[in-house]
């Protein structure tokens, strides 16, 4: 069952007990049953029989602990589902192709939104004019795949204010203003959209998610569940602009939001130190081929030091976690600096660039690698130009894992799909299509992949919440092909069916 009217009719019901019988426990585990009660798993083994309990035969398939997504742009990513995509074209003339094509189709008033553009590995330049041409009249805004640059036309320019601006192609704060300056679709229908887009979660087996939209998170989780119960579990980050407010509230790093269920906890303070590898602003010690002498020879440092380091203290004071986005491996080195001088914990987010000496400082800090596995497919390439020299250090999971860190798995949505399954095969892997492993040194073991995919649970645990996935292939007998599509067969959150087959049907 994966609508959200259903999700929200089976979460109203009381909580039934349910024993899953004939399935394999855990990947390459035994073959037993567990017992659910009150949400929690209260019996694992052979002999788990009890009173009153529903009874599901997964006839010989694995359950897994649920799987989380550790850093999604959920709005974005539910966005993006309704949008132009423009992960295919390879220039900026064929993107430009493909909005011509599009903009037919829609209405004359509308704004033409579209996402994914990599220009990275273009030879021509994204530029106002070639948007101009396709569309003189309606305005048009693209969003890169990494979000940190937005190309529009001029029409789009002039709507948001900028229309003096040379050649349309923004990046890192100017984009993201021009962005949200952009008409938005209403509450109602970004709150459906965002339903439908957990309920599409749930079927691939996730069961809770860290939402790093830029929005007040806090404000809009406790808006959406008051009419309606998500597929998942939500962790809802905060933003510097509502730092204080979260502060005068008394919110805490994984404290519950009332009214949401016990579904909604609060989130960690999101900072940032730089950019993006695409858009060549990740802030590094080497300078990027051909920038060398220009001032952004070396990428942008988003928030200076001693702001980074007031904004985590004063977070840390009031028992909110920070989580530094850094790309670069100067950016890297100053977010653990500042996690030093600050002396708390938390996350770094991608982590994508590092020095050797930065590994062990990971887990000597008790800083977790927030990491999205599919971007080391999705960049190889990417990196191989604007890093050349430099990629065995670059998504060095292996490396991170050796050196005690712990790993968070997330894909980054939309900049890759929420999908945990292609995060899971790009680190066992290091290969999404037929060329061999980048830098196999630095895959990581099955079993590592999956805890890191559920936030720590490497097992089925008596005690444990009944956040679960059943799949249909066991993972260790599971090809690569089949690992990114693995087939989920049911998605239990607490106990609750999300997706997949209830109690007494085939």
């Amino acid at each position: 069952m994966t609508s959200t009217d259903g999700i929200s009719a089976r979460a109203d019901r009381p909580q039934e007990a349910l024993t899953l019988t004939r399935v394999r426990l855990g990947a390459g585990g035994p073959l037993g049953a567990l017992r659910v009660e009150d949400g929690r798993i209260t019996a694992v083994g052979e002999d788990v029989s009890g009173d009153g309990a529903a009874v599901l035969d997964l006839d010989g398939r694995t359950v897994l602990p649920g799987l989380w997504d550790a850093h999604v742009h959920l709005g974005q990513w539910a966005s993006v589902r309704h949008r132009l995509d423009l992960a295919g074209p390879k220039s900026a003339r064929a993107v430009a192709e493909a909005v011509r094509g599009h903009a037919d189709g829609l209405p004359d008033s509308e704004v033409l939104v579209g996402y994914g553009f990599r220009d990275g590995l273009w030879s021509d330049v994204p530029h106002k004019d070639l948007l101009d041409v396709v569309s003189p009249a309606r305005p048009v805004a693209l969003v890169s795949g990494d979000l940190h640059a937005a190309w529009l036309n001029s029409a789009a320019l002039a709507l948001v204010g900028r229309g003096g601006h040379p050649t349309g192609l923004l990046r890192e704060g100017d984009a993201f203003e021009a962005v949200s300056a952009l008409p938005e679709v209403p509450v109602e229908v970004l709150d459906r959209w965002v339903a439908e887009a957990c309920a599409a979660a749930a079927a691939r087996g996730v069961t809770g998610v860290v939402d790093f939209h830029f929005a007040d998170n806090i404000a809009d989780w406790t808006r959406r569940t008051a009419t309606r119960t998500p597929a998942v579990r939500v962790d809802a980050t905060v933003y510097p602009r509502y730092l204080e407010a979260a502060v005068a509230a008394g919110l805490r790093t994984g404290d519950v939001l009332p009214g949401t269920g016990g579904l909604v906890r609060v989130g960690p303070l999101k900072l940032f130190t730089d950019g993006s590898l695409n858009t060549r602003t990740a802030l590094c010690c080497d300078p990027y081929p051909g920038l060398e002498g220009t001032e952004e020879a070396y990428g942008i440092a988003e928030t200076a030091y001693d702001d980074l380091v007031r904004l985590m203290r004063r977070a840390a004071e009031h028992g909110i976690e920070p989580a530094v986005h850094a790309i670069g491996d100067r950016a890297n080195t100053v977010a653990l600096d500042a996690f030093a001088e600050v002396g708390c914990r938390g996350r770094i987010e991608h982590a994508q660039l590092l020095t050797a000496a930065d590994l062990p400082r990971f887990a000597a800090l008790g800083v977790t690698a927030g990491v999205q596995p599919a971007h080391a497919t999705d960049d190889r390439d990417v990196a191989d130009r604007h890093w050349a020299g430099r990629t065995g250090r670059a998504f060095a999971y292996g490396d991170l894992l050796a050196a005690g860190a712990r790993l968070e798995f997330g894909s980054d949505a939309p900049v890759s799909p929420l999908d945990p399954w292609l995060g899971i095969a790009a680190a066992v892997t290091r290969t999404d299509d037929e060329r061999p492993a980048w830098h196999p040194e630095q895959r990581v073991p099955l079993d590592a992949a999956l805890t890191a995919s559920a936030r720590g649970r490497a097992a089925i645990r008596v005690g444990d919440v009944a956040d679960l996935v059943v799949v249909d292939v066991d993972p260790p007998k599971a090809d690569a092909a089949t690992l990114r599509a693995m087939p989920v067969h049911a998605t239990l959150l607490g106990g609750r069916f999300t997706h997949g087959p209830g109690p007494g049907t085939s």
